[in-house]
């Protein structure tokens, strides 16, 4: 019985197009608002800043309408601008397409939770809070807890969800955007053990001098 050869899907499509587009004008709108709200913080705080509001756009214009839909429905067989996105990653993890109880609990925290500790930590960081560290710590954790149970459920199952069949599929959706809730929540973390470890040392010679 012979089969028919057939065409292989195209990769980039408009919505490829757009999709990454998005993610690139989230970026610079993150990196708009930590210069007009971080004039008076260093460089490095500044740079914390653009990752932070990144991190708070994603997490409600691109996650918010993603939960909002597994939870009335299925990314699937939902018809808009924000399904075409999902859609579009869940070329690559089409746990995404299916409201996956995984997923959406994941998510759910991920949107209420990390969104608004982001924008607790902007405040902090500019208002130079005592409370700044804890924040960042509290937030980073979550952020790393989030991937690791994103990934870690299916790679035990063998990685039955995810494509890994092109460049752009392994690399861009799953290594390079997941990824960068790795790397960045890490810096942060050694940042403030950084800091903390300055705090300390500070405090001991106070102590050393009042004595």
């Amino acid at each position: 019985m012979s089969s028919e050869s057939k065409d292989p899907p195209q990769l980039f499509t408009p919505v490829t197009v757009y999709s990454l587009l998005a993610c690139g004008v989230q970026f610079v709108v993150g990196y708009v608002l930590a210069q007009c709200w971080g004039r008076k913080c260093s460089a490095a705080d500044r740079w914390v800043m653009v990752w932070l509001f990144y991190d708070a756009i994603v997490h409600f214009t691109l996650e918010g309408p993603f939960v909002y839909m597994s939870l009335i429905g299925t990314v699937a067989t939902s018809d808009n601008i924000f399904a075409d996105l999902w859609k579009e990653y869940g070329k690559a993890d089409e746990r995404w397409l299916h409201s996956h109880p995984t997923i959406v609990s994941i998510e759910i925290l991920t949107v209420v939770l990390d969104g608004l500790l982001a924008l607790v930590l902007v405040y902090a960081i500019v208002k130079d809070k005592y409370y700044r560290h804890f924040i960042q710590i509290t937030l980073c954790v979550c952020e790393l807890y989030g991937g690791w149970m994103t990934f870690c459920p299916d790679w035990l199952d063998g990685s039955p969800s995810l494509n890994t069949s092109s460049w752009l599929y392994l690399w861009v959706y799953l290594v390079f955007f997941n990824g960068v809730w790795v790397v960045i929540p890490g810096l942060l973390l050694w940042q403030s053990w950084l800091g903390l470890q300055r705090m300390h040392q500070a405090e001991k010679m106070t102590g050393k001098k009042l004595k």
